[in-house]
């Protein structure tokens, strides 16, 4: 059986529906719940990767020291071309390793369902090929990618934060965005500027929109 090595940052952030989806792909999920101590490997063996959210920069090793390792697999995935996706911290970890930047309080936060467009570049890519347009996506960040890694694909923006998703190579995928994420999730989130009753309702008016283009998303990740 296929198995994809998904790092969880946080107790309330684990992968959610979309490893429901991954195991109805067939594939088998390895959690390593890495803030609770548990080990990573030192060396990517497995199918593919998946690193998850977290209130943390890349290089922040001093409060999260097993980001140092995850770094390392990240660098073996786009050598060896093991897909890999990286959803938030995760997107932002695979654009410092290629190369690019990632800025601190950087921009406009984004919190709830935000509408994002899908750009022409994305015509092309094995996951996000055909989509609509615009997709509503659950947002959660204020950190965010100044600067994309050289050669890497731009494939969806907002107004707030452009680098919403891109590609390095053929199979390592970064968003900013959390499609793992249900409406419940935003009671669980600090949302200080925000009125959490409205971005709560928004986010239930889009989910029926956005869940099946998600899961047919995570349906293309699985089949690589």
């Amino acid at each position: 059986m296929r198995e994809v090595l998904i790092v969880q940052n946080s107790r309330s952030g684990g992968p959610r529906r979309l490893g429901d989806w991954l195991a109805e792909e067939g594939l088998e999920l390895r959690v390593v719940r890495a803030f609770e101590g548990e080990a990573l490997p030192e060396k990517l063996e497995h199918d593919a990767m998946i690193m998850l959210g977290g209130g943390y920069l890349p290089g922040d090793d001093e409060r999260a020291p097993w980001l140092r390792r995850t770094r390392e697999l990240v660098a073996q995935a786009i050598a060896s071309a093991t897909p890999y996706l990286g959803i938030c911290l995760g997107g932002q970890m695979l654009a410092e390793v290629a190369g690019g930047e990632v800025t601190a309080d950087a921009g406009a936060p984004e919190n709830g369902s935000t509408p994002v467009t899908i750009r022409a570049e994305a015509a092309g890519d094995a996951l996000f090929h055909g989509l609509p347009g615009v997709v509503p996506a659950m947002e959660h960040h204020v950190d965010a990618i100044t600067a994309l890694p050289p050669g890497s694909v731009w494939l969806a923006e907002t107004e707030r934060c452009p680098y919403q998703a891109f590609r390095v190579g053929e199979r390592a995928w970064g968003v900013q965005f959390h499609p793992e994420v249900l409406p419940e999730r935003i009671t669980e989130w600090e949302v200080d500027g925000f009125d959490p009753d409205e971005i709560y309702a928004r986010a239930v008016a889009d989910e029926p929109v956005s869940t099946p283009i998600w899961r047919e998303v995570a349906r293309r990740f699985a089949s690589l």
